[in-house]
């Protein structure tokens, strides 16, 4: 096979060609909605101060062998949209995290809850794989029971910033990759569904142990150090303090919590060119812990 057709055929199998257009426009933009706020404004060093650096308003994060590092809201939030872009990094990134997400880890050891974007590294054939997960109550503590989807890209997220987002109000939670739903969890009853306040994080992180086809393949130190860029970070919502009549932004332009038709029709869309895993799906689940399905 000559060299330039095996390497075409490589990037065809990473990016598919028969979607390189990318999914239909969902008509509104709820980032639009939301000022930018800046890193310091919004959020602190959590842990690794040596391996973060801010730059006029992008944070750069890395692992090495000595340690990962991980930042934290300022303020903890019950509902709101929470967004950053994020540039990942390419080449042999195995066994590394890269993630935003929302927690009360530290107020709920042991019965936390948790909404999570979390890149998980790659070998340098394969494409980054965006898995959204979803803990309520302790699920993600001892006996995890989590609430996975897992997504392929319609573009190469090394190659340049893109939005990613969580919106989470009293009723649903909408993942967002540019202003395009990917994913919506509906409140289905209080006992799946997160309602205690969590604060805004953002780390990169060693979890070799699972992080890349199921741990097959580990965080190699050869490669390091292992960076993760974020920027534009937008986080408007109710605090904790705030009261009952708080409203967080709205999914949707009627202002509704539902999402338009257009925006289901690009949500469908993702999912049926670039969805991977679906924990719904999986028949090896109990599906007596997963009663959502």
């Amino acid at each position: 096979m000559a060299p330039i057709f095996s390497s075409f055929l490589a990037l065809t199998l990473i990016f598919p060609l028969s979607n390189a257009q990318g999914p239909p426009s969902p008509g509104f933009s709820p980032s639009s909605r939301v000022s930018t706020v800046a890193f310091d404004k919004g959020f602190r060093n959590l842990w690794g101060p040596q391996h973060q650096k801010l730059d006029q308003g992008s944070l750069t994060v890395w692992l090495d062998k000595s340690s990962g590092s991980g930042f934290k809201s300022l303020r903890s939030y019950q509902s709101g949209y929470f967004g950053a872009a994020m540039k990942l990094q390419p080449g042999y990134t195995a066994g590394v995290i890269t993630s935003f997400y929302l927690s009360n880890n530290e107020e709920h050891p042991g019965n936390h809850d948790e909404i999570d974007i979390e890149f998980l590294g790659t070998t340098p054939d394969k494409p980054y794989t965006l898995q959204t997960n979803v803990y309520i109550r302790g699920s993600g503590d001892g006996n995890i029971i989590g609430r996975e989807m897992k997504f392929h890209l319609w573009f190469d997220p090394t190659k340049d910033y893109h939005n990613y987002a969580i919106l989470w109000n009293p009723s649903e939670i909408i993942f967002f990759v540019d202003d395009v739903p990917i994913r919506r969890y509906p409140r289905k009853s209080d006992a799946t569904f997160p309602i205690r306040p969590m604060w805004v994080y953002g780390s990169i992180w060693d979890a070799s142990s699972w992080a890349t086809e199921n741990g097959r393949y580990k965080a190699d130190y050869n490669y390091q150090p292992f960076v993760g860029q974020y920027t534009n970070f937008k986080v408007s919502g109710c605090t904790a303090n705030n009261p009952a009549s708080c409203r967080p932004p709205s999914a949707s332009p009627s202002g509704s919590s539902s999402l338009s038709r257009q925006q289901a029709l690009a949500m469908n869309w993702v999912q049926k060119n670039y969805l991977v895993y679906d924990y719904c799906h999986d028949p090896k689940r109990d599906h007596t812990q997963i009663p959502e399905c």
